[in-house]
């Protein structure tokens, strides 16, 4: 007689089997769901005091960087853009309001932003564009920054570039005298700046007259004074506010006729007689390239900082001639382009 015990162990066996199956069933799935979730897309902050109308040169270079990194913005990487509209004074908000983002990477340019980030964080990492990064303090060599910066070095310091630049502009203006420098007083490496601009100036037998400019609404009365003194040509250093305003000032040199040069192709373009310089354009599109290795797991204190090698000599010819300048033929055959 069957008493169903020995008839109730397939049913049983049934019954685990079951059970199993769907155990199974429901780790498979939640392996599948935590396949599927999506990866933390990373979040980039970038600053500069410069404005945000049209699409700067310095916002345009970064974008293609990351675009030729495999970066699509809004989908694989967010990136938080803050200027300073030409304004200095807004920066600090501007980084404290990134830092409160808590983004992966902060991307600055300028030796003003880059240290206003510094003193906000010292473990976030910092993609920076400066002009002398080792000589300002904010890291402790080229090959080993060391800390939480890295980036590009724009030179400022490094080569004499503002020296060479007085160079240039006594070479384009053989009977000049008197030489005016326009710089920012409140940006670290405009010490050594005055510095190269003087040695040079001795060399040369020139006089090194410096006109200080902190805001974009004292563009037009330095100009205008520099004009009245009497100078030969001025040399504007590449730093806020003329990194903010340098059609402005390229504007303001041809109204009061007076020869500048500065590594800002901008200026020359609109109105100044030179520029000679890095490019920008590719300096910061190199910086995405930094971005790139540090979301990858890189250490900015490991990742040694690269110095721009691109040098570009532009000339106005417009400018020469509404000018009434001729400029020499040796400029003229070393220029990367002329402006006609």
């Amino acid at each position: 007689m069957n008493t169903g015990i020995t008839g109730g162990q397939p049913g049983r066996r049934y019954l685990l089997a079951l059970c199993g199956a769907a155990f199974l069933a429901s780790g498979a799935w939640s392996l599948d769901a935590r396949a599927q979730q999506p990866a933390k897309v990373p979040r980039v902050g970038w600053i500069w005091s410069g404005r945000s109308a049209g699409n700067p040169t310095e916002a345009a270079g970064f974008r293609q960087g990351l675009k030729e990194l495999g970066y699509i913005e809004g989908q694989n990487i967010v990136v938080e853009y803050r200027f300073g509209e030409g304004r200095t004074d807004r920066i600090p908000d501007l980084v404290a309001e990134l830092v409160q983002l808590r983004p992966d990477v902060l991307v600055t340019l300028g030796d003003l932003t880059v240290g206003a980030v510094k003193s906000v964080t010292t473990t976030i990492p910092v993609v920076s564009l400066t002009g002398d990064p080792v000589g300002s303090g904010l890291i402790a060599s080229l090959a080993r920054p060391g800390g939480n910066v890295t980036g590009v070095s724009m030179m400022h310091g490094l080569e004499g570039l503002t020296g060479k630049r007085v160079e240039l502009l006594k070479d384009a203006l053989p009977g000049a005298t008197r030489i005016g420098l326009m710089f920012n007083p409140d940006t670290p490496t405009q010490v050594g700046s005055l510095a190269q601009a003087e040695e040079v100036a001795s060399r040369l037998g020139l006089v090194i007259r410096p006109f200080p400019v902190r805001r974009g609404d004292e563009l037009e009365a330095a100009i205008s004074s520099v004009a009245r003194e009497g100078v030969d040509g001025v040399e504007i250093e590449p730093i806020s506010p003329f990194t903010s305003y340098p059609e402005e000032t390229g504007e303001l040199l041809l109204k009061y006729r007076v020869p500048g040069i500065s590594e800002l192709r901008r200026i020359a373009e609109s109105g100044g007689l030179l520029s000679y310089g890095p490019n920008l354009f590719d300096a910061t599109r190199r910086q995405a390239y930094f971005v790139d290795r540090i979301l990858k797991g890189a250490k900015p204190a490991d990742l040694p900082v690269e110095q721009a090698t691109r040098l570009e000599l532009v000339v106005n010819i417009k400018t020469a001639r509404a000018l009434v300048l001729t400029i020499p033929p040796l400029i003229l055959a070393r220029a990367d382009e002329v402006i006609e």
